[in-house]
C-alpha cells in the first residue's frame, strides 16, 4: 500500500537495461519510482506496470537528457507528482565509439550534454528538495579508469568528468547529509552489449572473473548506496566490473 511517506528515487533511463533492473529493484526496496525514458514508450510503460503491480507507485517520463531545458524541468515534473525526492540516480547515457577523427563536434556535443551536463543540472535541480538522508548515484564506467580498446577517448572522458563532478557534489552536499556516489560498472549483459556479443570472449578476458555482469548486480549496488547503511559513504567510485580494473 502506498502512502504519502513512502521514499521517492528517480532513475534516468531507466526503461531498459541496467535502468530498469535500478528502477525495479528500488520498488522493491519500498520506494515509488519515477523514471525517464527517451524514445521507447512501451518498454517504459513495460517497467512501471511491474513496479505498480508490486504496490509501489511509477511514473515515466519522456526526457531527452541532451535537451538542457528538459533536464532541469525533470524533478519539478517528479515534485508534481510526489511531493518529494528521496534518491536521484543519473543513469541515462550517449554512448559514440569510433575512431577520434570520426567523433566530430555533433557526437562531443551530445555526450557531454547527456552524460556530464544532464546529471549537473538534474542534481542542482534536486538538491534544494533533497531531504538530509537524501542521495545522488551516478552511474559512471570502468572506461573511465582504463581503456584496453581504440575508439572511447570520447566516452572515456565524459565519465572521468563524472566522476569529478560526484566528487564536488559530495563534498558540497555533505554538510545536510546528503551523500553523493558513482557506480563504474565493467561489461554488463544488455541489449546494447550482450553478452554472447562478436567480442565478449576478449571482454571476458579482461575481467578477472571471466564474464559479463548483470544488470541485478549493479541495481545491487546502487541498493546499498541509496539505503541507510551507507550513510558515510560519499564521494566514492564503486567499480562494479568483475575486476576489470584491477
Amino acid at each position: 500500500m502506498t502512502t504519502k511517506n513512502n521514499k521517492v528515487a528517480l532513475i534516468t533511463g531507466g526503461s531498459r537495461g541496467i535502468g530498469a533492473a535500478i528502477a525495479n529493484r528500488l520498488a522493491e526496496d519500498g520506494m515509488d519510482i519515477a523514471l525517464t525514458y527517451r524514445r521507447d514508450a512501451a518498454a517504459a510503460a513495460d517497467v512501471t506496470a511491474k513496479i505498480e503491480a508490486t504496490g509501489r507507485r511509477a511514473l515515466a517520463i519522456r526526457c531527452d537528457s541532451a535537451d538542457p531545458a528538459a533536464a532541469t524541468d525533470l524533478v519539478r515534473q517528479v515534485l508534481a507528482e510526489y511531493d518529494r525526492i528521496d534518491v536521484v540516480v543519473n543513469n541515462a547515457g550517449a554512448y559514440h565509439v569510433a575512431p577520434v577523427e570520426e567523433l566530430g563536434q555533433e557526437l562531443f556535443d551530445e555526450t557531454v550534454a547527456v552524460n556530464v551536463r544532464a546529471p549537473f543540472l538534474i542534481a542542482r535541480a534536486a538538491a534544494a528538495h533533497l531531504p538530509t538522508g537524501g542521495r545522488i548515484i551516478n552511474i559512471g564506467s570502468n572506461v573511465a579508469e582504463r581503456v584496453v580498446f581504440p575508439g572511447f577517448s570520447l566516452y572515456a572522458m565524459s565519465k572521468a568528468a563524472l566522476g569529478g563532478l560526484t566528487k564536488g557534489l559530495a563534498r558540497e552536499l555533505g554538510p545536510r547529509g546528503i551523500t553523493v556516489n558513482q557506480i563504474d560498472p565493467g561489461p554488463i549483459d544488455t541489449d546494447l552489449n550482450p553478452a554472447d556479443g562478436p567480442a565478449a570472449e576478449t571482454v571476458n578476458g579482461f575481467t578477472a572473473l571471466g564474464r559479463y555482469g548483470n544488470p541485478g548486480e549493479i541495481a545491487a549496488t546502487v541498493s546499498h548506496l541509496a539505503g541507510t547503511d551507507s550513510s558515510y559513504t560519499t564521494g566514492a567510485r564503486l567499480a562494479v566490473d568483475g575486476g576489470f580494473n584491477i
